[in-house]
């Protein structure tokens, strides 16, 4: 075991917004027989509510404890560091509200996995018993591994990593949950970037397997060994991607959702034509456009001009359409409106 693990979260700007992959959420659902109703609904509570704000989120090493922050990624890691690896967690965020929130949607996946069968009912007071929750940044400064889930901002991460660099141990571990920004750009703001590596979940977590580890330029070997430790003990998967922008699931998955919109813009088909041809004819299990309003047509965007960016290939241009949704307050499922209208569903 890596010990004592503390898990934060630190929400920084009310503006920002996070990264989830409902597509490879749709697909974990389809294998195990469950509509998208019940995706819809549960990836609502995960994150939904929290979709305008973004999180830090730190993991600190004691000797049989996980403290944690709060928000979609890091609420699903801290009960997964609590209920699966048994760490204690401390939960933080500038927002006491939000800790509550956050604190609610455990104990209501706690509840639903009792109603179900799936957790016996006198385990839910020690999954809980071991979270606790902090607004205090400073309580980080004894972690031992430190997890970051901060929106897809470059200059955002850049400063949370250099203040991270001064708050927490020197041996301490720093990893982000950035699903396209350059992990050793990151490493380079701090003052231990061998400790710094990319480490990203997938929501939901607790039904997410993959962990996707990133290893930045800077990053040691001891780094990555716990790393991957770690991401085990929490019960997750971790595949190896090399450090370029996208990494290997949002560099697939994004142009495949922009190229339908493109075909949208186009006029080649309809928004029902393109998800219908599309479901029916690759076999998954929800349309490209119904998933980009589930991802956050915004979030696309980011992700999408990052790896133009990046990579300088304009097949990862955004499209036209898309920059104009977003322009237009069109995000999708979380406002209420994208390529469907999501307001009376």
């Amino acid at each position: 075991m890596i010990g004592m693990v503390t898990l934060g979260i630190l929400t920084l700007d009310a503006t920002a917004r996070p990264c989830w992959h409902p597509f490879c959420m749709a697909l974990e659902y389809a294998y195990r027989g469950i509509g998208l109703l019940d995706i819809a609904s549960l990836s609502l509570s995960l994150s939904t509510s929290l979709s305008r704000h973004f999180v830090t989120f730190f993991v600190k090493r004691l000797s049989h404890k996980t403290h944690l922050q709060y928000l979609p990624h890091t609420t699903g890691i801290a009960l997964v560091a609590s209920k699966n690896a048994s760490h204690d967690v401390i939960l933080q965020d500038i927002s006491q509200d939000q800790l509550k929130k956050s604190l609610a949607v455990i104990q209501k996946t706690l509840a639903n996995d009792v109603k179900k069968g799936r957790l016996e009912e006198n385990a839910v007071q020690d999954i809980m018993g071991r979270i606790k929750t902090s607004t205090d940044l400073k309580d980080m400064g004894s972690a031992d591994f430190v997890i970051e889930a901060a929106t897809e901002r470059t200059d955002l991460k850049l400063k949370i990593f250099e203040d991270l660099g001064r708050i927490t141990k020197d041996d301490a571990i720093l990893a982000t949950n950035t699903s396209s920004i350059s992990v050793t750009k990151i490493a380079a703001a701090t003052s231990k970037p061998d400790k710094v590596i990319g480490m990203h979940f997938f929501n939901p977590v607790p039904v997410m397997q993959l962990c996707e580890v990133i290893r930045a330029l800077q990053t040691s070997d001891e780094t990555y060994q716990k790393t991957s430790k770690l991401a085990r003990e929490l019960g997750k998967v971790d595949a190896l991607s090399k450090d370029f922008a996208g990494f290997t699931v949002n560099r697939i998955l994004c142009p495949y959702i922009n190229e339908a919109i493109q075909v949208l813009h186009e006029g080649i088909a309809t928004v029902e034509d393109i998800d219908t041809t599309m479901k029916l004819g690759t076999n998954v299990p929800m349309g490209p456009l119904t998933l980009a309003d589930f991802v956050g047509l915004d979030t696309m965007l980011e992700v999408m001009r990052i790896l133009h960016s990046e990579l300088g290939d304009d097949k990862y241009r955004p499209s036209p359409l898309l920059v104009k949704y977003v322009e237009a307050g069109w995000w999708g499922k979380k406002s209420g409106k994208g390529f469907y209208d999501w307001s009376k569903k």
